[in-house]
């Protein structure tokens, strides 16, 4: 085994897959069972769910998503196989030693990693011999081997729809506005290829600022005057400063990232359309209602993250029942199976009024 792993890790040095760390996007019958647990428990069919719980940076990250796949086993019970819980570091040569030990205590299907550095790692070596539910995206170009699918919480997903809305809402001509960050550039480009591809104009992209006197020349942009929409890149917070100078004639766009839960927030968007999971959105949904509420209150973040560890765990059944083509009515959207073993999620659109959140029409 030891050689093994050496030359694993020669292999993936080499594809440039240990040094880029991005997270985004247990329990069978109720039962929750440790790697430590695992170990001393021996061989015996189960659902793996591999997470960083040893991680400083993610480790809430993925704890929310382990309180919510814990969730959904119990809601399942005996309908379910024993999961046992196996915790990772950002170490991407650990996750690889423990996704091996996973395979030889007896895992039937593995859900994770969590990290886009770990998924890497993993699909570049040669372990996955058993369906595995990756739970973030690969990297454009990178091998990915026929047992290994994506599933994950993909701002450029949500991206894509929200340009398809705004083109079925009678919008033509957009002015975007993008921060700094890899993910508020990653929002823009989705939102400009598939704005364009399906026939509309980028009238201008603008960058965000926090300067005040910046943010005001937006009210002198002559390619604002000329669009017909918004679309922001932006957070809550940054949408919230960008928001007085945009005016009051273009409809504005956003993704989940403009959804902080805070109704102030709500407030200062008020009329911006947007798109979330069902989860914040339809309490009376019917596949929502069927789970406990997390235990995060108004950190929408973490809800999310628990309500994304509800769904791969009904993911993980799928694929567990070698379904060919399974569609999920799920509490993150409605998701299917894509090109590329990729999971697709199709999120509900909804308006910021007064406060509050209201659905203005179905996913598509």
């Amino acid at each position: 085994m030891r050689f093994v792993f050496h030359r694993i890790r020669e292999l993936c040095v080499g594809r440039g897959v240990f040094w880029f760390a991005l997270l985004y996007g247990a329990l069978a019958g109720g039962a929750t069972h440790p790697a430590g647990a695992a170990a001393a428990a021996g061989r015996e069919a189960h659902i793996a769910l591999l997470l960083p719980l040893n991680s400083p940076s993610f480790g809430r990250h993925a704890d929310a998503v382990r309180q919510g796949f814990a969730a959904a086993a119990r809601v399942a019970g005996k309908n379910a196989p024993p999961v046992r819980i196996y915790p990772v570091n950002e170490d991407s040569l650990n996750v690889l030693t423990v996704y091996e030990q996973a395979l030889e205590a007896g895992a039937r299907i593995v859900v994770g990693p969590l990290t886009r550095a770990g998924v890497g790692a993993l699909a570049a070596s040669s372990l996955v011999t058993v369906p595995t539910l990756a739970l973030n995206a690969l990297e454009p170009g990178s091998p990915q081997p026929a047992r290994l699918y994506l599933f994950s919480l993909n701002v450029e997903q949500e991206a894509r729809q929200i340009a398809q809305l705004a083109l079925d809402e009678g919008r033509r001509k957009a002015f975007v506005v993008t921060d700094s960050t890899p993910l508020g550039h990653r929002m823009r480009e989705a939102f400009t290829q598939e704005f364009a591809r399906r026939g509309g104009i980028i009238a201008a992209d603008h960058a965000f600022t926090d300067d005040q006197a910046e943010l005001a020349k937006l009210r002198q942009a002559p390619e604002l005057d000329s669009a017909d929409m918004v679309f922001l890149a932006l957070d809550a917070a940054a949408a919230v400063k960008t928001r007085p100078f945009l005016g009051n004639t273009p409809a504005i766009y956003g993704t989940s990232r403009v959804n902080g839960g805070n109704t102030a927030a709500a407030r200062a968007l008020n009329g911006v359309r947007f798109t979330d999971m069902p989860w914040l959105l339809q309490p009376d949904h019917a596949a929502v209602m069927v789970y406990p509420r997390s235990p995060f209150g108004d950190a929408v973040d973490f809800d999310r993250l628990y309500a994304f560890g509800i769904d791969a765990f009904r993911l993980g059944l799928e694929l567990l029942s070698q379904s060919r083509d399974p569609v999920l009515d799920g509490v993150t959207g409605r998701i299917r199976k894509g090109a590329d073993q990729q999971f697709l999620r199709e999120a509900a659109f909804a308006q910021f009024s007064d406060g509050k959140c209201v659905l203005i029409g179905e996913p598509r």
